[in-house]
This record gives C-alpha cells, sequence and structure tokens, in this order.
C-alpha cells in the first residue's frame, strides 16, 4: 500500500489541492486563485506565472494542513489552455491563452475545408475552444519564438524539467492521431505547426520527474486533463458510464472502452486516459456557459450568487413560459455555433427573477440531456444514470430539473474536487503499477440521488420549447 499522495487540479478559476491517504482519505486541502482577463474580440488570458504560483500555493497549503509527507505529486490541467515559452530558461514568452479564448475563430473559418479530415485524425471538430487553433494563432500573432504548448507542459516543466504531456491532454489538442495516440503529422501540416518540437506523449501514470517546489524532492507519477480525471474519480470505467461536471461550463462524458467511437451527432472522441500502455476513450460534450451563466445573472443584480438559484427559484412554480438559451459564449455540441448569442424569450410584465432563475437551470440542464442523447446514438443504446459533480450540483432545483429533463435519476458525487481525486488515483497507479485501476479510484457513493418528478409526455414538451429556441437562433444567426 503507498503512502499519501499530493493532488494538484490547476484550473481556470483557481487551483485545489488535496493530500489524498488510501486508507484515511483527504486529510489536507489548500487553494489559491487564478484571475482570467477577458478582452475585446472574446481574448481570455492568464499570466502563467499565476498558474505556477496557484499549484505552488495551493499545494503547500495542502502538504501544510495534513502535517505528514507524502509519497508522490499528481497533477490535473485545464486541457485546451496554451502559451508560448523558451524550452531552455522555461520563460514564458506570451501570457497563457485560456480554453474559453475565441480570437482564432477566423483561422479555423480558413480552414474550414479541413474539418472533415481534422474530425477523421482526432476525433475533433474544427473549433476555437481547442488547443492547435490557438497554437496556430500565436504562431501567427504574437511570437515564432520558442515552443508553443499546453498549459501543464510548461508546468511540468517548470516542476520537473521533463518536456512531455499526457494522452490525454495531447488529445484536446486536435493534434493527436485517435487511433495511433501519437501526434499526427498530416494534422500538424494543416495548422501549419509541421516544424514545431512537441511533447514527448506518455501514459498519465508514471514518474515524469521529480520536483523541489513542495519541499523535498517528489516523484511526479500522474498527469491527466480536468474531466478526464473527474470521469476516472467518478468510477466511470465501463462502457456507457457517464459523469458531468457542473462548474464554469458544463462537461458530460461517457467511457467507450478500448476503441475510439467517432461520434455521428456533434459530441468529440477522445482519449479518456492511457495507463500501462493501454488507452480508453470517451465520448465529450460540453456546455460553454453553466456557472458563468449564473455569474451573468449575478452581474445583473437579478441574483446575488449561487446561493440564490434555490430561494429564488423557489418563489415561483415554474419559467411561466420563459425560455433562456444561454449560449452566452456560442453554443458547443452537438451545434458547434460558437458565433451565436444566447436569448431569452417570452417575457412579460410579471416575469420575476424567479422565472430568469428556473429558465436558467432549464436551458442548462435541456443542453445536458442533448448531450446525453448524443451519447445513447452514438453508444446505441441510452444512459442508465447521469453521475454528477461540481459547484452548481449543490443547487437542488438545477439538478431536480436535470432528472426531470433527463427522466433518468441524477447521482450527486458525496466526493467534492473529484478532478483532484482522479489525478491522486492516478498518481497512486505510477508509484505502484500493480495496483488495480478500481482499488486505485475512491470508492464511489451519492451524496443525494434525484428522481424525476414530471411525466416523459410534460419533459418531452419543455425540450421540445427550448429545441424551439435553439432552432430560431439558428434560423436567424
Amino acid at each position: 500500500m503507498t503512502g499519501p499522495v499530493l493532488a494538484v487540479d490547476q484550473g481556470t478559476s483557481g487551483t485545489k489541492a488535496l493530500v489524498v491517504c488510501p486508507e484515511r482519505g483527504v486529510i489536507g486541502s489548500g487553494s489559491a486563485p487564478v484571475r482570467p482577463r477577458h478582452g475585446a474580440g472574446g481574448a481570455v488570458e492568464v499570466d502563467p506565472a499565476e498558474l505556477l504560483d496557484s499549484v505552488v500555493d495551493a499545494g503547500r497549503r495542502a502538504l501544510h494542513e495534513a502535517g505528514e509527507p507524502v509519497a508522490a505529486v499528481g497533477l490535473a490541467n485545464q486541457g485546451e489552455t496554451v502559451l508560448a515559452w523558451d524550452p531552455d530558461t522555461g520563460r514564458p514568452l506570451t501570457d497563457a491563452i485560456v480554453w474559453q479564448d475565441r480570437r482564432s475563430v477566423q483561422l479555423c473559418a480558413e480552414l474550414a475545408s479541413h474539418e472533415d479530415e481534422l474530425k477523421q485524425l482526432t476525433g475533433l471538430p474544427l473549433d476555437p475552444y481547442f488547443a492547435a487553433p490557438k497554437m496556430a494563432w500565436i504562431r501567427r500573432e504574437l511570437t515564432r519564438e520558442g515552443v508553443v504548448t499546453t498549459s501543464d507542459s510548461w508546468l511540468v516543466h517548470q516542476l520537473t524539467g521533463a518536456f512531455v504531456t499526457d494522452a490525454a491532454t495531447a488529445g484536446r489538442t486536435q493534434l493527436l492521431d485517435l487511433d495511433r495516440v501519437g501526434w499526427s503529422p498530416a494534422a500538424l501540416d494543416i495548422f501549419g505547426l509541421g516544424d514545431e518540437r512537441l511533447p514527448a506523449v506518455v501514459d498519465s501514470d508514471g514518474t515524469v520527474g521529480t520536483t523541489a517546489a513542495f519541499g523535498g524532492e517528489l516523484p511526479l507519477t500522474g498527469l491527466l486533463v480536468d474531466q478526464q480525471a473527474a470521469l476516472l474519480a467518478q468510477n466511470a470505467l465501463d462502457p456507457g458510464n457517464a459523469k458531468c461536471t457542473y462548474g464554469t461550463g458544463a462537461f458530460l462524458l461517457a467511457q467507450t472502452g478500448p476503441a475510439p467511437r467517432r461520434g455521428s451527432t456533434g459530441l468529440v472522441s477522445c482519449v479518456a486516459w492511457r495507463l500501462g500502455g493501454r488507452t480508453s476513450y470517451c465520448l465529450d460534450g460540453q456546455v460553454y456557459t453553466a456557472a458563468s451563466a449564473v455569474n451573468w445573472l449575478t452581474d445583473l443584480g437579478v441574483i446575488s450568487g449561487a446561493v440564490d438559484l434555490d430561494p429564488v427559484g423557489a418563489t415561483v412554480p415554474d419559467s411561466a413560459g420563459v425560455t433562456f438559451v444561454p449560449a452566452l459564449a456560442g453554443l458547443a455540441a452537438p451545434w458547434w455555433r460558437g458565433d451565436l448569442r444566447g436569448s431569452v424569450t417570452g417575457l412579460g410584465l410579471d416575469t420575476t427573477a424567479g422565472h430568469l432563475v428556473r429558465a436558467l437551470c432549464e436551458g442548462i440542464a435541456a443542453q445536458v440531456v442533448e448531450l446525453t442523447q448524443a451519447v445513447a446514438t452514438d453508444l446505441g443504446s441510452p444512459l442508465t444514470s447521469l453521475r454528477v459533480d461540481g459547484g452548481l450540483t449543490r443547487s437542488a432545483l438545477l439538478m431536480q430539473t436535470q432528472a426531470d429533463l433527463l427522466q433518468r435519476p441524477v447521482e450527486v458525487s458525496a466526493l467534492p474536487d473529484v478532478t483532484a481525486l482522479g489525478v491522486g488515483a492516478v498518481a497512486r497507479l505510477g508509484l505502484d503499477p500493480r495496483l488495480p485501476l478500481r482499488q486505485a479510484v475512491p470508492e464511489w457513493k451519492p451524496a443525494a440521488v434525484y428522481e424525476p418528478r414530471i411525466g416523459a409526455d410534460e419533459a418531452a414538451e419543455r425540450l421540445a420549447g427550448f429545441r424551439a429556441a435553439v432552432h430560431n437562433l439558428l434560423e436567424h444567426a
């Protein structure tokens, strides 16, 4: 049995670190904020030094709270956030371009004739969300110097000196051959990145180097992209298992097993993880704005924050015909229309804050239902239930709305910080390759299960209203 490990989740708005003991669970935690900057033209950037400082600060706080040594470190990352940097000195040459950044939209438009080829090669549709368009945009607009990589490669280099990325993070670039799980020369050429020096693609479990950043030399034995780490911690190990994380956006992943299943419905096909040389794949769908849409309502003064969703929503029995399509940063899967704007329809003089809150919850939940139905189509069988995590799962209104529209149970994880727990499990596997995967992941149990309270006909009617509003947006875009 290995000792405790330090599991670090470097996210969009902050970094969370846990000290995880195989017998006692979480024995220390720490966090540090990250503040992305939003600018003109869809710019979203963050100072790379802030990312690194947040990793070190959160990790040290968790270790201080635990008060005992750890055996290894695992690091989860944002996935599609990229930067250019000097591989000799480690010095950043640009700010980090965050996954939400849309400035490569014109570059994607220029490459539209290659979309089918790229999707077949990499499993990903051509969209500024992914890393390769941002990498090509950096090369065109900012600098030709150094290397350009996802943020994990820079962080790992800063911590250990290694130049690597794990297979699942590489799968978020649109530069990875989905079948070979290696860099695709054809995809690199399409983006004009054929001459780039790229990090080695490694398994998620395995020692990539050692770091003294947290005090003493510790091996870094776990690397995994954030949503796939959450999938692992939710025990979604068998084909058809699915989870949805409700954070800044909402992210639904469904396990498909040892072979990639290229979606026909607009879902993304990607690597779930590669452990001990064996690759597992998943289908992936995104809702760009979940908590960020709640923040938008907060900034307008409609509510004072996410804690208001339930009490304000409870002031009315339903949305009274108000329909909210929260496409405040465009629509992701299965539509892939980042150019669309959101809409609120059905407003009247009697519309209250409660109606708007219920309409927002319904809009988020309806988009997740679209993703689950796309998964069912691609897998050939429906999901039996949905495991969920993330900050917005604290809203009983949102979770009940999700169960009602999904017409399936929604199981809320009892484990907070599942992304960190997932990469902690991978770090344990990196320390002890003989450890069975199912023993490495935390025991899964729900904190709450929401059962549907409405019938299938009413759910279908409410979903039809949402789809009509989306169709209207698509027609008039």
